[in-house]
């Protein structure tokens, strides 16, 4: 049997802007796609075991053919299972004969392409090795030049990858060609793609070839089209890393300059991310001239995106650029990103403030954060918007072991306070989460006095959302807090959650005993926990009966047998006796969920019979959670 592939059947055209080299297109080296009747497709013939009946290679010629088939799904299984076809057929008929059909089939579902160019970038040693690996490169040229941008992204990402499998002869005789023709392709979408791959061929091609890349790159920098400049803009630093330090100083700068300052904001944006690598090359002494004009100009741009991206990339252009630079230049551009117009550059900036100070001057840092940085901090912690409030909360406490007690105490606390009564949840979160770092500085009794009034306060508001974030947070906080402390100042309240008249509250508070079981271990619990929970057993409101079984569920297992057995275990049997269907209907959950902590002794003489006289209950409810429990722990 023959299992021939070809084209799949009904699916023509192209991507605007596919091209491949100009060897299979016109002379524009835009392919036109040929119509169906007149296209002829490479055959692969894949010859099977016919006489002595072997069928084994059959799934391969399925696969093969499925990579034609009309049926989208189909041929991306294929293509996931290239490498299995490419196997079977060896490294010589992959070569000649499937990889000009992948190349002639580029013709598909993005989703397809995507998959065949991820699957080319691991092809090697199908091939035949690194000495073939440049076979590889005609499917890969046309698939970076697809409109679809992730497509082309990921046969870039591939073509990086088998570039370093490359020999330099061979890096020079076939990768830095089909470079070229991508950087002057016709359309902008082979010329985004080229800009990925400069970095990688450069530092092992000869000088003449480097100066043409050079050339190229330059050219790309300076393009017509807006996403291409954005592209180059992109790889800005990468490339200047595998320049020599000569051409960084008189092209990438110039490069970096005119990218600074072109009048697209998404291509400025993207030069200021090439800022940080550009600044870690250059020597200290021609930072202030050739690099910090074009930094203080992106900070004061008059798009937000660009002052934005300067926020964001700010701790690393303050370890780039040294302290002096820092003290001079960045301390009074970070006061006015803090003051930004826009919340977007506040926000970024303010989570940067813990960084940024951490990486100031020794010798100054205290005197630049007490009369640059903290003023615009103590204007943040009141802003209109709550993401920079809650960008700064994630980090402010970060500045108690900058700063010191005696700061902390004086002028910081005041700060967390005020955060903590904060309306926005996560402002409140992102201080509680932290308060360990406080801690250590300032000491358990003066947190006590300060900040836990105000989450006792919080724990005890009247809306009951506020009340279910702090039950969430008081795992976090008995963790830091220690057990002593915790059972002196916040136990009452758990167990006062317990009784809440918000169902969530109470279930959110069960959960909450778990965790705190888990953390401070049974002896705790036994101690502690258990009885107060088991006293809620002859409570007269239903509801909080019923509680006592929640909380029996969640301790059982973090509690152990013992405890289960001898100290839990009686109270639910007794409930079985309650008036209220709903809690008789819960003891029989009970019973099945702490059933697997008990012994067989127990369940036999204690738990069956219970559960048999719930059985008969009159109400359907019990009934059916009682033989459901009965079936489950198998006492049937």
């Amino acid at each position: 049997t023959a299992c021939p592939i070809q084209g799949h059947g009904g699916r023509e055209g192209t991507h605007p802007g596919q091209n491949t080299s100009p060897s299979q297109g016109t002379s524009s080296g835009t392919r036109t796609p040929d119509p169906p009747e007149s296209r002829t497709w490479p055959l692969i013939v894949f010859k099977m075991a016919g006489a002595d009946g072997d069928d084994s290679l059959y799934p391969i010629a399925v696969l093969i053919d499925e990579l034609r088939n009309e049926d989208v799904q189909l041929r991306l299984n294929s293509i996931k299972k290239l490498s299995t076809i490419a196997l079977a057929l060896g490294v010589e008929r992959t070569r000649t004969e499937l990889l000009p059909f992948l190349t002639d089939t580029i013709y598909d579902e993005d989703e397809v392409l995507l998959a065949l160019a991820e699957q080319l970038g691991n092809f090697t040693m199908l091939v035949g090795g690194p000495e073939y690996v440049h076979c590889l490169l005609p499917p890969l040229e046309s698939l970076a030049t697809v409109e679809e941008t992730v497509v082309r992204d990921k046969a870039v990402e591939s073509l990086r990858k088998i570039s370093h499998e490359h020999s330099p002869v061979d890096l020079e005789v076939h990768f830095e060609p089909l470079v070229k023709r991508l950087a002057s392709g016709d359309w902008f979408t082979s010329r985004t793609s080229a800009c990925g791959l400069f970095s990688v061929c450069y530092p092992r091609v000869s000088s003449t070839v480097k100066a043409e890349i050079r050339q190229h790159f330059r050219t790309l920098c300076s393009d017509d089209t807006p996403m291409v400049r954005r592209a180059a803009a992109s790889k800005l630093g990468e490339f200047a890393k595998v320049l020599e330090l000569e051409y960084v100083k008189s092209d990438i700068i110039s490069l970096f300059t005119a990218l600074a300052s072109d009048e697209q904001d998404s291509v400025r944006l993207l030069a200021v991310e090439a800022c940080v690598s550009i600044a870690t090359l250059l020597p200290q002494e021609d930072l202030e001239a050739l690099v910090m004009p074009t930094l203080r100009q992106a900070a004061e741009d008059k798009s937000w995106r660009v002052r934005y991206m300067v926020a964001d990339k700010f701790s690393e252009l303050q370890k780039a650029v040294g302290p002096e630079i820092t003290k001079n230049d960045l301390v009074p551009a970070f006061q006015n990103l803090l003051k930004d117009c826009e919340a977007e550059v506040r926000a970024a900036a303010a989570n940067k403030v813990k960084e940024f100070c951490e990486n100031l001057p020794e010798d100054s840092r205290e005197t630049i954060i007490m009369s640059h940085i903290l003023p615009c901090v103590k204007e943040l912690v009141s802003d209109t918007n709550q993401h920079v409030k809650s960008a700064l909360a994630s980090v402010i406490m970060g500045l108690s072991t900058i700063l010191g007690k005696d700061n902390t105490i004086e002028h910081l606390l005041p700060l967390f306070l005020a955060q903590l009564k904060d309306e926005c949840p996560e402002v409140r979160l992102n201080i509680i989460s932290n308060l360990d770092c406080v801690n250590e500085v300032i000491g358990i009794r003066q947190l006590s006095q300060s900040l836990l009034p105000a989450i006792v306060e919080l724990a005890e508001d009247a809306k009951w959302r506020v009340r279910l974030a702090i039950i969430e947070y008081m795992p976090l906080l008995a963790g830091q807090l220690g057990v002593e402390f915790f059972d002196e100042k916040l136990n009452s309240l758990c167990m006062a959650w317990l009784v809440d008249h918000v169902y969530a509250i109470r279930e959110a508070a069960t959960c909450n005993l778990m965790k705190l079981v888990e953390k401070f271990g049974a002896e705790w619990a036994q101690n502690t926990i258990v009885p107060k929970v088991l006293g809620m057993a002859n409570d007269p409101n239903y509801l909080h009966r019923m509680t006592t079984l929640f909380c029996i569920n969640a301790l059982s297992e973090a509690c152990g047998q013992d405890i289960t057995t001898k100290q839990m275990l009686p109270v639910v049997l007794k409930m079985s006796n309650d008036q209220v269907a709903n809690v008789r209907f819960n003891v029989a959950k009970s019973l099945q969920k702490i059933g697997p902590v008990l012994d067989s002794n127990a369940l036999q003489t204690e738990v069956k019979p219970v559960l048999e006289k719930l059985a008969t209950d009159q109400d359907m409810d019990v009934k059916y959670f009682a033989q459901e429990a009965i079936s489950v722990l198998a006492l049937a």
